[in-house]
């Protein structure tokens, strides 16, 4: 019964959100995902993360082609992040990683692993994340965010390193 109401919601979603398209400019039908996603990413800044995730997957959904169809999976790994489903998070940036080879998100999924992995206190894949955002976009923002993390790093390491 739950599952046939998560698909009539999902139905009744995609029609709304499609309704007058086939009568629609070919620009404007292109500006569709394009809207969807805006409006889901309102959801997001009001911190409304469940809405917000619900959204992103309804996109991928209905728009799993999209340009932004990597964007949509990154931002479902930063609700689950948000809200602390660490292991739901990994999944999710690996699948930006995985599935999307020539996303711009790449670095900032990438980035995230290692930050996910120091919530789930696993330090040496923390580190290996770190490690290959520096090496894979050296000149990015995030390659500058794991530098300083990899600093954070070091002090617990030296003091667990000088243990009897």
């Amino acid at each position: 019964m739950a599952a046939r109401q998560g698909v009539g919601i999902l139905l009744l979603l995609s029609i709304v959100f499609s309704a007058g398209q086939p009568f629609a400019a070919p620009a404007q039908r292109q500006d569709a995902p394009r809207h969807l996603y805006d409006r889901i990413m309102e959801e997001f800044k009001h911190r409304d993360y469940e809405a917000a995730m619900a959204g992103f997957r309804l996109f991928i959904e209905l728009h799993g082609q999209s340009a932004l169809a990597a964007n949509a999976q990154y931002w479902i790994g930063e609700c689950q992040f948000r809200t602390r489903r660490y292991q739901d998070a990994l999944q999710s940036f690996y699948d930006v990683v995985s599935n999307y080879p020539l996303s711009p998100k790449l670095a900032a999924s990438t980035l995230k692993l290692g930050q996910t992995y120091i919530k789930l206190r696993d330090e040496e894949k923390a580190r290996l994340m770190f490690d290959r955002v520096i090496d894979q976009y050296p000149e990015s923002p995030e390659a500058e965010v794991a530098r300083k993390a990899i600093e954070a790093l070091a002090p617990s390491e030296e003091h667990s390193m000088s243990s009897p």
